[in-house]
């Protein structure tokens, strides 16, 4: 039987969460893990308690990571990286994600301006037929991502989360929410920046 993939403890998941998220509001931090919000606010009073995230009120507060959460989350996300032995396959996967991610941010700038009397301006959606272009090359990009998270999502479970997001992000801008692309705190380009700074902590690369 193959060996089945790392499961990342509750605690962990939730404070690794916040490590690649930033502060965020219960229900935005429930999505971004996959689990239900009572067990993740459970899971952040804890933390609270230890001393290892707190909450900020204000329009761009919600729970983040104190200096000792960033501190612990490193060591411990470091440990589980050891003991599941996949620095190498994750190393070997990041290096793919490397190719893929100059073109997600291209076409995010494509998505964002579209060249209107022979300059760019911004896109205000208006030529449907530009942004029907701009996501079919986003859905090619999102196969090639498919892979990607399915990889690294057979050594370390909680990478699976992130297939879920981006094609629910995706599923959402062929829906007509123009947002979903780059402007919400869910969008493709936002779950991507997370997945990114998830590789880049995982790792121990410092992001330039």
């Amino acid at each position: 039987m193959p060996e089945l993939p790392h499961r990342t403890s509750p605690d962990l998941l939730v404070l690794h969460t916040l490590r690649c998220t930033g502060f965020a509001e219960l229900a935005r931090a429930a999505e971004a893990v996959g689990l239900p919000e009572a067990d993740v606010e459970s899971e952040l009073f804890d933390l609270a308690v230890a001393g290892l995230v707190t909450r900020i009120s204000g329009p761009f507060g919600g729970w983040g990571l104190t200096e000792a959460g960033r501190a612990a989350d490193a060591e411990r996300i470091a440990a589980e990286l050891a003991a599941s032995a996949a620095r190498e396959p994750v190393s070997e996967v990041y290096e793919r994600f490397l190719v893929l991610n100059p073109e997600l941010l291209d076409l995010c700038t494509a998505w964002q301006t579209r060249p209107v009397d022979g300059a760019m301006a911004l896109n205000d959606h208006a030529d449907t037929t530009y942004d029907t272009l701009v996501l079919t090359r986003l859905t090619d990009l999102d196969r090639r991502a498919a892979e990607v998270c399915a990889e690294l999502s057979a050594v370390l479970h909680r990478f699976a989360r992130y297939r879920e997001r981006l094609a629910g992000a995706l599923g959402r801008a062929h829906a007509g929410e123009q947002g979903a692309v780059t402007e919400s705190t869910d969008s493709y380009h936002a779950v991507w920046f997370q997945l990114h700074e998830d590789l880049l902590t995982t790792l121990g690369i410092p992001r330039h």
